[in-house]
């Protein structure tokens, strides 16, 4: 018999589950025909072998997620999830000098292009990927176009139009949502009279900001600066009195958005649209 009419037999006694069929939307051709062979062998079996590769599969699913959970927490709390030295966290790019540990966004509209070490006619494509195989794929159109080996790339530059990175920038500023420590009121990091300062009132970096002098002065005056640790006035590039979340050689709207981005909340999307 044709095995083309051996497998549409067997999809008949064997329909899909809702979860095989999600799993099939996000696996290419190739792997779902392999998907299919191997399940028709392991049905062949008995049904306790499926339901334990199930479990081995939810197992190591959860693993990575509670990894990839603990390695966020470490960079929210400005720390390098290899090393838990200082990062450097910047908008869209959070960067250890220490240990090289590094995670950025690329462009989504001006895409990649691939340099040469051979100094011939660089690779352009949409998107590349790195990958610890030892090359570079460069996908145009959902398709890998190329697969260079890294000992052939020179760089890849990255192609940021300024109409994104603008774009970029006004979408967060959108779903920021800043209050002012002292009277709770959202406060504008564009507004006159707008303060950020970095106190450590425990051993920990924290950082706030004010809507105006007034409660900046205010919050001032109710927390005073200690003796040996001022941070009010001191540089903290210069002290090493408390644990370190943030640096002041950053900009400073671009780092607030590492603590204060939210999703615009319903009430607020709905009073727009009214």
């Amino acid at each position: 018999m044709n095995p083309l009419h051996i497998l549409q037999r067997w999809r008949k006694t064997n329909p899909k589950t809702d979860e095989e069929a999600e799993l099939g939307s996000l696996m290419l051709e190739e792997e779902i025909e392999q998907y299919d062979h191997d399940m028709r062998i392991l049905s062949a079996q008995s049904p306790a072998s499926e339901e334990k590769l199930q479990r081995k599969a939810r197992k190591v699913i959860q693993t990575a997620a509670e990894d990839s959970l603990q390695r966020m927490h470490a960079i929210r709390l400005g720390r390098c999830p290899d090393c838990g030295h200082h990062v450097r966290q910047h908008l869209f790019a959070s960067i250890c000098d220490h240990c090289g540990w590094h995670t950025f966004e690329v462009p989504r509209q001006g895409g990649v292009r691939v340099h040469l070490a051979s100094g011939a006619a660089p690779v352009e494509g949409e998107r590349a990927y790195v990958v610890k195989t030892g090359v570079v794929l460069v996908v145009v159109n959902d398709v890998v176009q190329a697969k260079i080996p890294t000992t052939s790339v020179s760089w890849i530059e990255y192609l940021w139009e300024q109409g994104e990175l603008g774009s970029r920038h006004r979408q967060v500023l959108d779903r920021m949502s800043l209050l002012c420590a002292w009277c709770n009121q959202e406060a504008n990091p564009e507004a006159d009279g707008f303060h950020m300062a970095q106190v450590a009132f425990g051993s920990s970096q924290e950082r706030y900001c004010f809507c105006c002098d007034d409660c900046y002065e205010a919050f001032r005056k109710m927390y005073p600066a200690r003796v040996h640790r001022n941070c009010y006035e001191r540089d903290c590039t210069t002290c090493n009195l408390c644990m370190k979340r943030y640096s002041d050689d950053e900009d400073g709207i671009r780092m607030l958005a590492k603590d204060y981005l939210k999703v615009v909340r319903q009430s607020r999307s709905g009073a727009e649209h009214g």
